[in-house]
């Protein structure tokens, strides 16, 4: 079956990165596709999840020398700045 995750990718700091890591995730057997974006940091991949796992996905951004981290597993914290006028 067909999944959709969006991961976090760390490290990128210009088009040639995001052209990597694409080329880097098509490479992988079970992707159907793979779409980064670079002022957001963030990689929406589809694939079967009956040939791959979201662990290779990520194994493959670390060997690519990138950090990546599944959005599912991101933490959003709310800091209140009072005092700003």
């Amino acid at each position: 079956m067909i999944i959709e995750k969006v991961f976090r990718i760390e490290g990128m700091t210009c088009a040639a990165c995001v052209r990597a890591v694409e080329r880097g995730i098509r490479k992988i057997d079970g992707i159907d596709e793979v779409s980064v974006n670079l002022a957001t940091e963030k990689m929406i991949v589809k694939y079967d999840e009956d040939k791959l796992s979201q662990g290779k996905i990520i194994d493959t951004i670390v060997k690519l020398g990138y950090k990546a981290v599944l959005k599912d597993e991101l933490k959003e914290v709310i800091i209140p700045i009072q005092g700003m006028t």
